[in-house]
């Protein structure tokens, strides 16, 4: 598991692995843009010792760099410490003479930055370990390659899961998979989507930081990449507005001693009691985990019904339209391969956020013992109303404004959060929120275009 100390580390070892001019300091903000501060690679071994100046001020930045001060952050005041994780230093295969770490915050006295994401993450999973408990997380990555222009010129044709998309990209996926295997991920699959111009690269699970810190990277990557061939890769939610959009889905398990708590088991699809509390916890918070996963205004042009988007608070086996899908894998694989997919979240969320709440959501799911309703089958948008009302299916937020009030108001994710993250969250959403609310559709696909 992934280690992230509450003290910047007095005796970090000098960083000589890795031989690169300039060296990547990255920290993902509160919607979900990725910022950077770089150093000489002479000068990481002092960046791991003693960290490198950056403002708090980031926390209360909105995706498209506006800031708007909360109760606890932003404004001009004070510095933070941003510190290289060295375990997790890797030379960048398609940039010579570049290397990447993520970096955890910390206060100039040397002490962990409240609100630091990164923390966030690693916390929930120490705090499931320390229940016995270890989660296993991977992101799916999607998105569209276009000319590199400010609009969006698709560069990829032919049908959907098609060969011939898949000739347009051959060389552009040859050279990803091989980047990505020397920076030390594995790859899984990788093959052209349904919407348009889009693609899907999925990856192997690891703990929750680790998960994190790795799609990260593959994102880099990914956008690196595409520029060699003269394209510009889109990660945004939204596409086209008539169309489907791209997400980021989070699969997990989870296991503790005995083995995996969703297979085994007396419970729905031989779900262990544990496995079900949990999956429960997810399930009730996911109004809430919208506005930390996808609370982004353009998140919800992708959030609409019948796209596979996961719109529905409910859950099912292999069921693609619900949020919270159940995959149990290849009879006699159960133990190795039966996991759960969030379907419902997109690259505009802070994935150290999105794993640490889900976390959250799912211990608090075991220790109030909650269970999981019955699960549905086929398109809950198909049902008559009266239907969906009586199986408790409900419509996760249809705006950004109302998943922020659904996160401040989420008592789990607060607590877990502490109030400068959860209050820094709730901020940057709602002035999202607020500043985009009357723009059209075509106007919020423009704004989040390559801002993601």
């Amino acid at each position: 598991m992934a280690q992230t100390p509450d003290r910047i580390p007095a005796d970090t070892p000098p960083a000589d692995e890795v031989d690169a001019t300039l060296v990547i300091l990255s920290f993902v903000d509160n919607a979900g843009i990725t910022r950077v501060k770089t150093v000489p690679g002479a000068r990481l071994s002092d960046a791991a010792r003693f960290g490198v100046g950056v403002s708090p001020c980031f926390d209360t930045f909105g995706f498209d760099d506006v800031m708007v001060p909360g109760r606890y952050l932003g404004g001009p005041d004070g510095d933070l410490r941003l510190v290289p994780d060295l375990s997790r230093l890797t030379a960048l295969a398609a940039q010579p003479g570049w290397a990447w770490a993520p970096a955890d915050k910390f206060t100039q006295d040397g002490t962990r930055f409240a609100a630091c994401q990164r923390r966030f993450a690693a916390r929930q999973a120490e705090l499931a370990h320390e229940m016995g408990l270890e989660l296993s997380m991977a992101f799916e990555t999607e998105w569209a390659l276009g000319a590199d222009a400010t609009e969006f010129d698709p560069v990829v044709e032919g049908p959907g899961y098609g060969i011939i998309r898949l000739g347009r990209v051959s060389d552009y996926a040859v050279a990803l998979v091989e980047a990505l295997t020397r920076q030390g991920i594995e790859v899984v699959q990788f093959h052209p989507e349904y919407a348009l111009s889009q693609l899907e690269l999925s990856i192997a699970p690891g703990d929750p930081v680790a998960a994190a810190d790795d799609v990260v990277l593959v994102r880099h990557t990914i956008r690196h990449l595409a520029t060699r061939y003269g394209w510009r890769a889109q990660l945004a939610p939204c596409i086209d507005p008539d169309g489907a959009g791209s997400g980021a889905h989070l699969h997990f398990s989870v296991r503790d001693e005995q083995g995996s708590l969703f297979t085994g088991g007396q419970g729905p699809y031989g779900m262990r009691a544990g496995g079900e509390c949990f999956l429960a916890g997810v399930l009730r918070e996911l109004p809430a985990l919208i506005a930390v996963g996808a609370g982004n205004p353009s998140s919800f042009l992708r959030s609409q019904p019948s796209r596979w988007a996961g719109v529905w608070q409910c859950w099912g086996h292999e069921t693609r339209e619900a949020a919270l899908r159940f995959i149990t894998g290849l009879r006699g694989t159960e133990e190795q391969a039966a996991n759960a997919e969030i379907k419902c979240f997109d690259a505009t969320g802070n994935p150290y956020l999105t794993v640490g709440a889900v976390i959250a959501a799912g211990l608090a799911g075991i220790a109030e013992d909650l269970r999981l309703p019955p699960d549905i089958h086929g398109d809950p948008a198909t049902w008559d109303p009266a239907d969906r009302t009586a199986a408790g299916v409900l419509r996760l937020p249809t705006t950004a404004a109302e998943a922020a009030d659904r996160l401040a108001e989420s008592r789990v994710l607060s607590a877990a959060m502490g109030p400068e993250l959860h209050d820094s969250v709730v901020t940057v959403r709602r002035a999202e929120a607020e500043r985009h609310r009357h723009a059209n559709p075509a106007d919020l696909v423009e704004l989040a275009r390559w801002r993601f």
